[in-house]
């Protein structure tokens, strides 16, 4: 599922960024860090003139760390995968799901750029990029990351729709640990472009990355909810997720509806995992045919025959 490909043979996924691209962006980031670095290292070596030989290497080497490492790693981090190279070049790094990185990421990144960039000179990340059908580099591939074009026209990046009004917050306690990006990926592919697929083939896609998400989660797909509106509203849910840990509680803007899910009571000392019920309210209002994207049976063709009569029962009406 690293590629889903549609019936019309179309391959959705992001756009990952050049090679020259990312060249450019880098070379702006290195020309800035170095030259905040150099700055910082005059204004050491004046200050620490009075200090024995080890606390000059030992600054020496902290500020190494400092700058040309720790603020990439920080920067990357706080800006949600723009650094100023990447800025400047409508670029962002990105999960292989498309969401935005956190400090692990970045962490790794950073690592691992200090040899593939800093120490070969950026010539390991070059044949990397060339070598892999996604541009990534060896940080990238460790990482779980992405370089992707963030400057592209509104109608080739769609954005994920929202969940139906009566399935938000309906998720909540769902463990969603277990999925992996590339089923992120798939799902969030597949929201995309729905309306775009032809009814029978949308309709199995979604039927197949509902099994497999609830699979994942451990929670069958609730009674009477379609598949993609099943798929939006965890989406939604994780994006949620995201936001809060991201910009604190505050970032979902209301309080989402509790999810109804069936208590967690211990059996024989162990917790069973929460169960989805399903209520009389639950019951999807009218909106909810939007999600079914299953297709309509064809009627067969009026003859202009007259239908025949149904056989006789031997039962006569009373005059």
């Amino acid at each position: 599922m690293n590629e889903l490909v549609t019936g019309d043979a179309v391959v959705l996924g992001l756009r990952p960024a050049k090679l020259p691209s990312r060249a450019l962006a880098v070379v702006i980031d290195l020309v800035v860090v170095w030259a905040a670095y150099i700055a910082v290292s005059i204004v050491l070596a004046i200050a620490t003139d009075s200090l024995d030989t080890a606390a000059v290497a030992a600054l020496a080497v902290a500020s190494f760390l400092l700058i040309p490492v720790g603020v990439p790693i920080a920067v990357e981090t706080l800006s949600h995968g723009r650094s100023l190279g990447k800025l400047a070049c409508g670029l962002r790094v990105v999960r292989d799901d498309g969401g935005p990185i956190r400090f692990r990421h970045a962490l790794v990144r950073g690592a691992i750029g200090v040899v593939e960039l800093l120490m070969s000179f950026g010539v390991i990340a070059s044949i990397a990029s060339l070598v892999s059908a996604r541009g990534r580099r060896v940080g990238d591939l460790f990482a779980g990351t992405l370089v992707v074009r963030e400057r592209v026209p509104a109608d080739r990046a769609p954005a994920v729709p929202p969940p139906p009004p009566w399935l938000v917050g309906r998720f909540s306690e769902l463990d969603l640990s277990s999925v992996p990006d590339d089923l992120w990926l798939a799902v969030r592919q597949y929201l995309t472009r729905m309306r775009q697929l032809d009814p029978g083939v949308g309709w199995s896609m979604s039927e197949r990355l509902a099994s497999d998400l609830a699979a994942r989660t451990g929670v069958p797909l609730p009674p009477g909810v379609p598949p993609a509106a099943y798929l939006a509203a965890v989406v939604n849910e994780r994006q949620a997720r995201d936001a809060r840990r991201t910009f604190g509680a505050a970032a979902d803007g209301r309080s989402a509806p509790a999810a109804h899910v069936a208590p967690v009571a211990p059996v024989g000392g162990q917790h069973v995992r929460p169960r989805l019920t399903h209520r009389p309210e639950d019951t999807p209002p009218q909106d909810a045919e939007r999600w079914d994207v299953r297709p309509v049976a064809a009627e067969p063709a009026s003859t202009g025959e007259r239908p025949a009569d149904p056989p006789a029962s031997g039962f006569a009406p009373p005059a």
